[in-house]
């Protein structure tokens, strides 16, 4: 039998009901769902239980995910999750603004249409002149907001070698140093 124990943090508090995991510290709260046949969480001492009978590569694969998955919701409600993006360009000035949960990009590459990037709910993007800073209490939603980011200024149709121009990410996702 395989088995990893998570020991939870004093100052958060979590919950595991029929495979669902909440997490709540001072930062916020978050909800996970960890449904596998064949693998088992659970509450008991203070302590995250993930346990399985099968003794393959795969499950013990996905009993490695779990436990990361459960690190990162400790560490995003006690101190939440913070990356930066810059971003580039030579040709034409890019302007970079945010209208609600959109990212809006104008003039990019000299383009009269504006490009979009969608802001997922529950992630604060700040806009200081040509630097971004994406944070938020799930690291999952931090990198995919900075993904979407990164997506929408795609450049296509042009040279990559001579139009570099883009918003790229400088750090990975982070906890944030208080």
């Amino acid at each position: 039998m395989a088995q990893y124990e998570i020991p939870i943090a004093e100052n958060v508090e979590m919950t595991v009901q029929r495979g669902k995991v909440r997490a709540k510290g001072k930062k916020g709260e978050l909800e996970v769902d960890f449904l596998h046949p064949l693998v088992s969480i659970e509450k008991k001492d203070g302590k995250i239980i993930i346990s399985s009978e099968d003794k393959r590569r795969k499950t013990k694969a996905i009993m490695g995910t779990w436990r990361a998955l459960l690190k990162n919701m400790t560490t995003g409600v006690t101190k939440g999750w913070t990356m930066e993006m810059k971003l580039v360009y030579s040709h034409f000035p890019v302007k970079l603004e945010r209208q609600g949960n959109r990212l809006i990009i104008k003039n990019f590459l000299g383009e009269r249409g504006t490009r979009r990037a969608d802001i997922i709910e529950g992630v604060d993007v700040k806009i200081d002149g040509e630097s971004l800073k994406i944070s938020g209490v799930s690291k999952e939603k931090v990198g995919q907001t900075a993904a979407n980011i990164e997506q929408a200024t795609t450049v296509r149709g042009f040279d990559r070698r001579v139009f570099q121009d883009g918003v790229y990410p400088l750090k990975k996702p982070a906890p944030v140093d208080e």
